[in-house]
């Protein structure tokens, strides 16, 4: 099927057909949508024209749309609708990781009363229970819903079990085997089930070997196992091993596009997560206090310079070089802390090998240091300059950009050590910092050879 496209031609059309409230042409359009796309054009929406999309599509398509929409459209789309109606006619009806995130955007006061609506009290607890849990573990990522037999029943058993379950589950990955105490044994495909003959016991087919994690185990962590492994679904336990849920591979998904999302906001100096369509107050806070940052290190450099002041009257040249070192900083410490920040992401390293990561990356930046160095040392040949101010140049880049390097590593290191989002190691924070540092080395070494 060919990509939805949300042209400018389709909206206005779709929405004259909701004004009109023509509901035998929207009906046949709304089924062709998927519920992404569908969600998609609540953005463009008013209250009452979403209200009424939904109230064209059948219960399990309506959850769907639900749970696409994003956080701020779901808060503005629950005005149309009173709690009850919000716990009967969605929050009931969705899986159980769905129903959390949708809960979690709300105030805790609604949610609790939303919750209280719901019939089956034992669902209602369970939803309470993952509210609990904060949103980047294992406990705020996964679902209830899942297919678990007894270790003690046989394949007749057990696929009678299944059928049962199987009404409650939309997606059935995997089978998990349990004791009665409801611990984790291992799991069994729905392929060796199926070609055992109806008498074997669950004992002699299934698996032992499982990977799992627990409720508090990072979403980071968690997105790393399913990816080494190539797992679909990851079951979760708790303390005692008891099988509480699981987190399946649609869940991780969205949980990296944000972390993404997050880190590149970090890169570019944003300190929380916004949008474009976010009020101009709200893009505003993001940025100011990278901004006031960066306000204060160029004061500090102004400082710096100050210091300095009769050695650039005694030598103008050096505060030609001045853009140079701050910016061969800046770009050396982002390259550096990049690559550990990526490392420490998706775990090929640990804050536990600092001394092997700083001492690949002074060789990277000796390397670099060098080159860079010979060809700066050619230019001022070539353009005629003074050797002692090409010299000290020269010298002077080769040291900034080793100790840019060294910052750029053992920042991020640091920083994960003491369970700091390392990613707040790049972008304004390293570069200005290196701006700094770079600058005061730079007239340091000018004071010493000139």
């Amino acid at each position: 099927m060919e990509a939805f496209e949300l042209s400018k031609e389709f909206l206005e059309e779709f929405v004259t057909q909701l004004d009109l409230k023509k509901e035998d042409e929207l009906i046949p359009v709304l089924e062709r949508l998927f519920p992404a796309d569908i969600a998609e054009t609540f953005d463009s929406l008013n209250l009452e024209q979403a209200v009424y999309v939904t109230s064209l599509l059948d219960a399990d398509k309506k959850i769907e749309v639900l749970a696409e929409l994003d956080p701020e459209v779901q808060i503005k789309f629950f005005k149309g609708f009173t709690r009850e109606e919000i716990a009967l006619n969605f929050i009931q009806n969705m899986d159980s990781d769905d129903a959390v995130d949708v809960l979690s955007v709300i105030d805790a006061e609604a949610a609790t009363e939303i919750l209280s609506y719901i019939p089956d009290k034992q669902d209602s607890l369970y939803l309470t229970r993952l509210l609990r849990y904060p949103d980047n573990t294992a406990g705020g990522l996964m679902g209830g819903e899942l297919i678990k037999v007894n270790i003690n029943w046989n394949v007749a058993q057990c696929t009678e079990e299944i059928r049962k379950q199987a009404e409650e589950v939309s997606k059935v990955f995997t089978v998990y085997v349990v004791d009665d105490s409801d611990i984790l044994l291992g799991w069994v495909s729905l392929k060796k089930i199926i070609l055992a003959k109806a008498t074997t016991p669950i004992s002699e087919i299934f698996d032992s070997n499982i990977k799992y994690a627990t409720v508090t185990t990072d979403g980071e962590d968690i997105a790393s196992t399913m990816q080494k492994y190539d797992l679909i679904a990851l079951p979760i336990v708790d303390s005692l091993n008891r099988l509480l849920g699981r987190v399946t591979i649609d869940d991780v998904l969205d949980f990296v596009k944000e972390e993404a999302d997050k880190d590149y906001q970090m890169l570019s100096g944003i300190s929380q997560n916004v949008e474009v369509k976010d009020k101009v107050w709200v893009l505003s806070k993001a940025r100011l206090p990278w901004l006031i940052i960066g306000l204060f290190g160029g004061v500090l450099s102004s400082i710096v310079i100050g210091q300095f002041d009769g050695e650039l009257q005694e030598n103008v040249q050096l505060a030609l070089f001045m853009p140079l070192i701050m910016a061969m900083a800046g770009n050396i410490g982002v390259q550096s802390s990049s690559i550990i920040v990526q490392g420490l992401a998706n775990n090929t390293i640990d804050s536990s090998s600092v001394i092997t990561k700083l001492g690949k990356e002074l060789m990277v930046a000796l390397i670099n240091g060098l080159v860079c160095s010979a060809l700066l040392m050619g230019y001022g040949l070539i353009a005629g300059k003074t050797n002692s101010i090409m010299t000290t140049v020269s010298i002077a880049l080769f040291a900034v950009i080793l100790l840019a390097a060294v910052v750029g590593t053992v920042v991020p290191l640091i920083l994960d050590r003491f369970k700091i989002d390392p990613a707040l190691a790049t972008g304004p924070f390293i570069t200005t910092s290196n701006d700094l540092l770079g600058l005061f080395l730079y007239f340091m070494i000018g004071k010493m050879l000139i």
